[in-house]
């Protein structure tokens, strides 16, 4: 995999100075305090505009009303704000009172196409879209960060970048969105930022916890479809057609197979196969069956691999029988990678944010998320944020109509990020001078 950081690499230095400048991960206890009590202070509203922004979920590129409300409020904090950003996506601009660079917090905004089953009193007022990924928390967690740290301007060495993004699920068909998107509108220029920062909210582990993974930390997520062409026959006489629902049959088994003896298990990959659509009627040979699926993988020497090992596996099963096949490989997002320089100055002020105990290492996760657009070409940190209600053992997952993270976890996720962007300045500002 080739990550581009460009002009970004000046944010780090060698290790030696690193540890030379004293030490990381802990604000002054002055500047933890405020936040705390700012966190305080203004939790209960944060937690509104959270019930409001789930009580209208909108979904991808449609945001349109999530917006409006982001950019009041960041309006009303004093920062820049632009909207109309790939079309809804807003960015607020909180400078300090002290020169340095800039670091960005990205949250994502829509909605998923699923109808909640819930019981909650500010569940999804508009039927068929609801928040079953946490993005009402993400934004939530952003704008109470924007809030909390537009109180404490003077602590600030340099420029906060809010970035709130439509699109996270994806385009509509036919339409361009997302991250990328935003990058190509300017979201990290002007002024250019060095180093970005995103969570995502994780059932799997409690309220006050965190999960971090330094280096690839989120797979890259392609999909793919095979149409098998074989030819069509009365069903009585099979002989004389080619029966490409056998083949595809045949497909999905070689796929599956060859990838679990071929794959090293230090470099994983996951092929599903969610799709199959053929034939006409019970008593007719399939000329045609298409196969659809999903690719995950980590590197991009796996991701390549994969995608001709698709291509090899599917002349196999089909050429040596006169059939045929079409194989249409879609790239999406690349992989999610937390840049090993900046885990190193960051994981402690996380661990020092929530309490060393409360942040694990963990391995990687096979689900995937356009935030690698962003880490694809300037240092991200990015971690897992815990929303499992206190006392629970289990509770619904992510894409689920009953997803419900305890929000106990926005003042959590605030505390965290406040601590990550004013380390990172506070440390960039510390070699530099």
């Amino acid at each position: 995999m080739v990550v581009h950081f460009s002009r970004s690499l000046k944010f780090f230095i060698p290790m030696l100075l690193l540890f030379a400048s004293g030490a990381l991960g802990e604000l002054d206890k002055t500047t933890a305090y405020l936040i705390d009590e700012e966190i305080t202070r203004h939790i209960q509203e944060i937690i509104k505009l959270r019930r409001f922004l789930h009580m209208n979920p909108e979904l991808s590129q449609r945001e349109f009303e999530t917006s409006k409300l982001v950019a009041s409020q960041l309006l009303s904090m004093g920062l820049e704000v632009k909207t109309g950003i790939a079309k809804t996506g807003v960015i607020g601009l909180l400078r300090g009172d002290q020169p340095g660079m800039t670091i960005a917090l990205r949250a994502d905004m829509d909605a998923l196409p699923i109808q909640e089953d819930t019981d909650v009193p500010f569940q999804s007022l508009n039927p068929g879209v609801m928040h079953a990924c946490g993005h009402d928390i993400h934004t939530a967690v952003a704008l109470g960060t924007a809030l909390v740290l537009s109180r404490l301007r003077d602590r600030i060495k340099g420029n906060i970048k809010f970035i709130f993004q439509p699109a996270e699920e994806g385009p509509p068909p036919g339409e361009e969105g997302g991250a990328s998107l935003m990058i190509q509108e300017g979201a990290l220029d002007d002024p250019p930022v060095r180093a970005i920062i995103a969570l995502h909210v994780w059932p799997d582990i409690p309220v006050g916890q965190a999960l971090f993974t330094v280096g690839f930390a989120l797979a890259a997520a392609d999909g793919f479809e095979i149409t098998v062409k074989g030819r069509g026959a009365h069903g009585a006489r099979p002989y004389e057609g080619i029966d490409a629902i056998v083949l595809a049959s045949q497909l999905v088994l070689a796929i599956h197979t060859t990838l679990s003896r071929t794959n090293h298990p230090e470099d994983p990959a996951v092929v599903s196969i969610g799709r199959i659509q053929g034939g006409v009627r019970s008593n007719i040979i399939a000329d045609e069956v298409r196969l659809s699926g999903t690719v995950r993988t980590l590197s991009e020497a796996n991701r390549t691999r994969i995608e001709r090992l698709l291509r090899d596996i599917a002349r196999g099963v089909t050429q040596p029988q006169g059939a045929d096949f079409v194989l249409r490989y879609t790239r999406g997002t690349p992989s999610v990678y937390n840049h090993p320089d900046l885990a190193d100055i960051l994981f402690p002020s996380l661990q020092a944010a929530l309490g060393k105990n409360n942040v694990s290492p963990h391995p990687p996760q096979m689900v995937a998320e356009d935030f690698s657009e962003f880490s694809q070409r300037i240092p991200g940190f990015y971690f897992l944020l815990g929303v499992r209600p206190p006392g629970a053992r289990t509770m619904p997952p992510l894409h689920n109509s009953r997803f419900l993270p305890d929000e106990k976890s926005i003042a959590v996720g605030i505390k965290a990020a406040a601590h990550l962007l004013l380390d990172g300045l506070a440390y960039q500002h510390r070699i530099e001078n």
